[in-house]
């Protein structure tokens, strides 16, 4: 009997040891790398269009980039979620529709906060709404 308790007490305490979720990406994986918008919600963005839509992190978290419009603020990373309080916007409106779209959508998702995958040079914003898919491009 106190083999079996003893058993079963290491088995608990080796199972809190195991992460059964996903690992949640770390600032240092984020930065100094730039991403291109592949697709939004499964559709593929529109090639060529100018400029190309992006997304960059620099040192401490430092966010830029640009949909049709340029952004840039401070990130807060925590437990797989990208927030970014004070999300500062240029705001001109573009021939592009698609663009338009795309900023209200970045700027909503950095704004409210975004879970955050990265999975080799694949980075993915996601919302109950919207998901964003990029490919590292540096």
């Amino acid at each position: 009997m106190k083999t079996l308790v003893a058993v079963t007490i290491l088995s608990m305490a080796l199972a809190g040891c195991v992460n059964p979720g996903k690992a949640s990406v770390q600032e240092e994986q984020l930065q100094k790398h730039r991403f291109v918008l592949e697709n939004i919600n499964g559709k593929a963005i529109t090639p060529g269009m100018t400029p190309a839509p992006e997304i960059a992190f620099g040192e401490d978290m430092a966010i830029s980039g640009v949909m049709c419009n340029r952004f840039s603020g401070q990130g807060k990373l925590s437990d797989g979620e990208l927030k970014v309080n004070a999300l500062a916007m240029t705001r001109k409106l573009c021939a592009e529709p698609e663009l338009n779209e795309l900023d209200h959508a970045i700027g909503t998702m950095l704004r409210n906060g975004t879970q955050v995958d990265l999975t080799e040079d694949q980075l993915t914003l996601a919302t109950a709404d919207t998901t964003m898919v990029f490919k590292r491009a540096e």
